[in-house]
């Protein structure tokens, strides 16, 4: 799906209840894409995106965060924490 318009790629991982993790912060504008009307995003905040920052990241995510909190939830990783983020 590289290359894709973001709407496309949302839309793919809706009919699927796909979680999607990805680099780009567009996909975290809760305006575009609100919280609870999706199965799930992960935005990764790291630097380099380097495979190695890239695994480390997604490492500390499996390692602290239980799958049913990253149901319908924006998830933001970045070097120092995890935020979660759900709907109201």
């Amino acid at each position: 799906m590289s290359g894709q318009p973001d709407e496309t790629l949302f839309a793919w991982a809706q009919q699927r209840q796909a979680l999607i993790i990805t680099f780009d912060e567009d996909l975290a504008d809760q305006r575009a894409f609100p919280i609870g009307s999706h199965a799930g995003i992960v935005r990764l905040r790291v630097w380099p995106t380097t495979i190695e920052e890239t695994q480390n990241a997604l490492e500390r995510l499996l390692a602290e965060v239980p799958d049913n909190e990253l149901a319908r939830a924006l998830v933001i990783i970045d070097r120092e924490a995890i935020r979660i983020r759900r709907s109201r």
